[in-house]
């Protein structure tokens, strides 16, 4: 008998398959739409979005579906998720990056109950890639377990994802940034963003906005991995909470020094 995290892997996988990667560079103008300012949604989203969901509930039938896009139309679906059973859906995650023709984008769910996250997956549709988590259980890529490096060196390069900080947060940080050797371009897919650190392919990764169908399944994923995700003051990020800034690192160590580094100077 498959087991759950198996079935959930199907779902993504399917969902893909039949509603996303066909609209791949083959969008129409009336396949793509703001839904707020500078944010965009494709038919590829709500379609794959209708089908995770539908299935999911058929696995946990007393379970709530709350998917971003469902979220978008009414913000009221997204209260209460520190409690119950809850389906997290990001149904196409890097939504700008797949409207212009390119990866990463990915396809992410997250079991949540009682307001703690204790299973992900993020499906990368153009490589196949699936990166799974479990709480206590650790993070997986295509079922072959991952650890994140834990070895002690000096920060080499990190992300930063400046486009929703405000002017003063901004302005607090940018002086800072020489202290850290390289600042790559952020990947503006969190599905893609927390496996990169796992990979080395950067230390650490700085978030303004901290939606939690964007945030939730990689935090579980870089943390079972052994890396650290916390708000900007240290506290845990959790499901159910408002609040802004957000860092992951490959490790402890590693969250810390970022920490001292760019956002000391932060009270947020």
């Amino acid at each position: 008998m498959m087991s759950l995290i198996e079935k959930v892997s199907t779902v993504l996988r399917k969902a893909a398959a039949e509603a996303i990667l066909p609209r791949f560079r083959k969008l129409a103008a009336s396949d793509v739409e703001e839904k707020s300012p500078g944010e965009l949604v494709t038919a590829a989203d709500h379609h794959a979005e209708q089908l995770i969901g539908e299935q999911l509930l058929q696995l946990y039938p007393s379970a709530r579906i709350v998917g971003e896009e469902a979220c978008a139309r009414n913000p009221a679906l997204a209260s209460a998720l520190d409690q119950g059973t809850v389906w997290l859906i990001d149904p196409l995650d890097g939504t700008g990056n797949f409207v212009s023709g390119r990866g990463p984008f990915s396809v992410m769910v997250a079991l949540l109950r009682g307001g703690e996250t204790v299973a992900t997956w993020m499906l990368d549709p153009l490589s196949g890639q699936l990166h799974v988590a479990e709480l206590g259980s650790g993070a997986q890529i295509n079922g072959v377990r991952v650890v994140a490096d834990g070895k002690a060196e000096p920060l080499r390069k990190g992300s930063i994802s400046m486009r929703f900080f405000p002017p003063e947060v901004l302005e607090a940080v940018k002086p800072r940034l020489d202290q850290v050797p390289l600042i790559v371009p952020p990947l503006l897919c969190a599905g893609a963003e927390y496996p990169a650190i796992v990979a080395r392919d950067r230390d650490f990764a700085v978030f303004w906005r901290t939606l939690p169908w964007d945030h939730l399944p990689g935090a579980l994923f870089l943390s079972e991995a052994g890396g650290h995700v916390a708000r900007w003051n240290g506290s845990p990020y959790r499901a159910g909470q408002d609040g802004y800034g957000l860092l992951a690192a490959r490790t402890p160590d590693h969250w810390r020094v970022a920490h001292k580094a760019l956002l000391e100077v932060m009270t947020i």
